[in-house]
């Protein structure tokens, strides 16, 4: 039951993102006429009503049902859309979302204060929903059409049409054809027949117990095709019956097909379903299918004729209509195929499959280092196969667990929506790169930090629109949210085109809170970065959104901790751009093993750029000339106070972070490897340079050097080198 459970709220917050994207749509103005759209947001409804329903959460199925019952007037025109119904379905959506929640902690979602907020909802719900009522009342009635009589009169109105022939022996059974025709009036108007005497003999040949009538009738009513037909149900066998909706209906049952379940139906019980074909006229050509499959069985190579087409040459529907639930069909038929392709695997099972995966890795790569050592060439030969097979074992299972960043992105439309009304400014947000794929550990410890930045985007730097008018910016200001992957990373960028930060104020403040001197000279990159300091806040009065100076120090300490860094690039008056680099993944990587020392690391394979020898030039200084390119470098001996005689060669290995270069100067060069990422313990927290450890096939631990942090540092290495040589001179 459990599990049961588990699956029912995973898949109703699906449809909960699902129905709150579409409502963001149409708060943006886009789909207004797009039916579709209006369609997804009550198919979503509906899903989590019906779901909700089977697992017996009567709470949220109650809920639900008043705002499906708004969406489904709004799909059918009753009730107008405009902002403040959105506002009023957001909220429901966000109410179903907190019933979820209380579901899930094992409450019952009928608290006091969830039961009140969701029953004001429901009364707001109410209001547009007798409002819609009201609306439809209030709608006069065309005026009806003037009609003539004849053979030959139009029909100036949209109506239902009745083709009737009366089989000779209805009078002898004792019923009366007239009768019927008397009957039909009570569902409605009779706006023209003719009467067709086509089947008449001649006087010599009449037999006055016999009928030889039959009718073409034009007929105005609100009733459905079956209850027409039910008129008929005493002469069904002995009549011949086409019913022919108006033209308006056509497009009705269009919709009402596409609108149906998507489960497996037969092209029959589609048209049945939505109106368009009655039960009986479906049976009568079902029957002339089975006479034609014999009789195809009798002629060699002869094709059985599809229903559809034997149901248009009946007359009794018209070609739009089949070739609609043909395409029904073909969609349903399909997505069954895409979701019989794919199976629900919980993340923990998923988590578990990497952990052995990594395990794997290691106990290759000790096999592969005995094989080596034992010099047998078949042996070394059957491990680099073993490893081969290994490394594509790697690859496939930390793809499983690669997913888009695009829902992730879209859950900010709301938030943009939301505080951008709190502080009453006009905003617009601009997502690309949403197809990107990361880890999904990555993906769900992202969110928090994300959500600093939007806000802080909107907050802190998108101006009001009277300074932005001023300055001759539009009055909607725009946050950007974008995606990439780069030199073996993932990087997100958050950008706004607001003011830009105020350097000189964030100085000033640095300096008051005593976190810099005040004869301090600092780059402009260096005081951007003073914003990250645990408490810094220049926002002079505390609100809901900002102020306690708490956002962007959670940001980088998040972001640190899933061994990336966050870096910001301002311009005065033209905004601020908040750039994230993560990795790929937190589990396997392809790794470049080197040593200083009797110590062995693991530089991430994705940044290596290339290695060269350290010339002797080059030893009494922190900088080589790579091609006419001054390129930094940092030896780990000096990093980590590694004793010992110094080798002869040492290597330098360039790396790349960002679009920073940098040189690592090591003792050897040891090759590729594959690298099982182990976290640090909470000591080496804050050591720098290391971003996690690995066992190495001997059994050894390996530290994994942390690339960015080392490009930064001897960067700044370099600067001081630059600034001393000059001062000096």
């Amino acid at each position: 039951m459990e599990e049961i459970f588990a699956v029912f709220i995973q898949e109703a917050r699906e449809q909960l993102s699902e129905m709150e994207q579409g409502l963001m749509r149409l708060q943006q103005g886009e789909g207004l006429d797009d039916p579709e759209l209006i369609n997804g947001i009550f198919r979503a409804a509906h899903t989590i009503k019906g779901s909700s329903g089977v697992v017996e959460v009567h709470v949220i199925e109650q809920f639900t049902h008043s705002a499906e019952n708004v969406l489904d007037q709004v799909r059918n025109g009753t009730l107008q859309l405009d902002s403040g119904l959105i506002d009023d379905l957001l909220a429901a959506a966000d109410h179903i979302g907190a019933l979820l929640d209380a579901i899930e902690q094992g409450e019952g979602g009928e608290e006091e204060g969830l039961a009140s907020r969701g029953q004001a909802i429901v009364e707001r719900l109410k209001v547009r929903l007798n409002a819609g009522a009201t609306a439809v009342v209030a709608v006069p009635e065309p005026e009806a059409a003037v009609l003539e009589t004849g053979t030959d009169a139009s029909v100036a109105s949209d109506t239902w049409h009745i083709s009737l022939r009366f089989g000779r022996d209805v009078m002898r059974h004792g019923q009366e054809p007239l009768a019927f025709l008397r009957y039909l009036l009570s569902l409605g108007e009779i706006a023209h027949v003719t009467t067709l005497f086509d089947d008449m003999p001649s006087a010599e040949e009449m037999d006055a117990e016999s009928c030889y009538l039959g009718f073409e009738i034009n007929f105005r009513s609100q009733a459905d095709k079956a209850a027409i037909e039910r008129v008929f149900e005493f002469v069904r066998d002995e009549c011949e019956l086409r019913i022919l909706p108006p033209n308006s209906r056509l497009t009705d049952y269009l919709k009402l097909i596409d609108e149906l379940p998507e489960e497996s139906q037969l092209i029959g019980e589609i048209l049945v379903k939505s109106g368009a074909l009655t039960q009986e006229e479906l049976d009568t050509g079902l029957r002339q299918q089975r006479s034609s499959q014999a009789l195809a069985g009798e002629v060699e190579g002869a094709a059985t004729q599809p229903i559809g087409s034997i149901l248009v040459e009946q007359q009794v529907i018209q070609p739009e209509v089949v070739e609609a639930a043909a395409i029904k069909q073909k969609q349903v038929s399909e997505k069954k195929a895409a979701e019989a392709r794919l199976i629900r695997v919980q993340a923990d099972k998923l988590d578990q499959l990497i952990d052995l995966v990594g395990e794997l890795v290691i106990a290759g790569a000790g096999a592969n280092l005995i094989a080596q050592k034992s010099g047998q060439t078949s042996l070394v030969e059957a491990t680099s196969v073993v490893t081969r097979l290994v490394e594509s074992i790697r690859d496939s299972a930390l793809q499983l667990r690669m997913v888009q960043i695009g829902d992730t992105f879209n859950r900010f439309h709301r938030v943009v929506r939301d505080v951008s009304r709190e502080l009453g400014k006009e905003m617009e947000l601009a997502i690309s790169g949403g197809e990107t794929e990361l880890d999904k550990s990555v993906v769900e410890k992202i969110g928090d930090p994300l959500m600093h930045l939007v806000r802080n985007a909107i907050d802190h730097g998108i101006e009001p629109a009277d300074i932005r008018l001023e300055a001759g910016k539009p009055s909607q200001g725009r946050v950007e949210l974008n995606a990439y992957h780069d030199s073996g990373s993932i990087v997100i960028e958050v950008a706004d085109d607001g003011g830009g930060l105020p350097k000189e104020k964030i100085l000033n403040k640095a300096i008051e809170r005593g976190i810099v001197q005040a004869g301090d000279t600092l780059s402009d990159e260096e005081v951007v970065n003073l914003i990250f300091q645990p408490g810094f806040s220049t926002v002079e009065q505390v609100s809901n959104l900002s102020g306690r100076g708490v956002g962007m120090d959670v940001v980088r300490k998040n972001i640190e901790a899933l061994r990336g860094r966050v870096d910001v690039q301002s311009e005065p008056g033209r905004g601020s751009r908040f750039t994230i680099r993560l990795p790929l993944t937190l589990a396997i990587i392809d790794g470049f093993l080197v040593s200083a020392g009797e110590d062995a690391y693991v530089i991430p394979l994705d940044m290596v750029v290339e290695c060269l020898e350290l010339n002797a030039d080059s030893a009494d200084r922190d900088y080589l000339n790579l091609r006419g390119e001054v390129l930094p470098f940092i030896r780990l001996r000096n990093l980590f106070e590694i004793e010992g005689a110094i080798p002869k060669r040492e290597s330098v290995v360039v790396v790349r972070s960002a679009h920073q270069k940098a040189g690592i100067v090591v003792d050897q060069l040891l090759g590729e490897f594959q690298t099982v990422i182990k976290p640090l313990g909470s000591l080496f927290r804050n050591l720098r340079g290391i971003s996690g450890s690995t066992i190495l096939g001997s059994g050894d631990v390996a530290l994994i050097l942390d690339v960015p942090a080392l490009t930064a540092l001897a960067g700044r290495l370099e600067s001081e080198t630059f600034t001393t040589s000059a001062a000096n001179h």
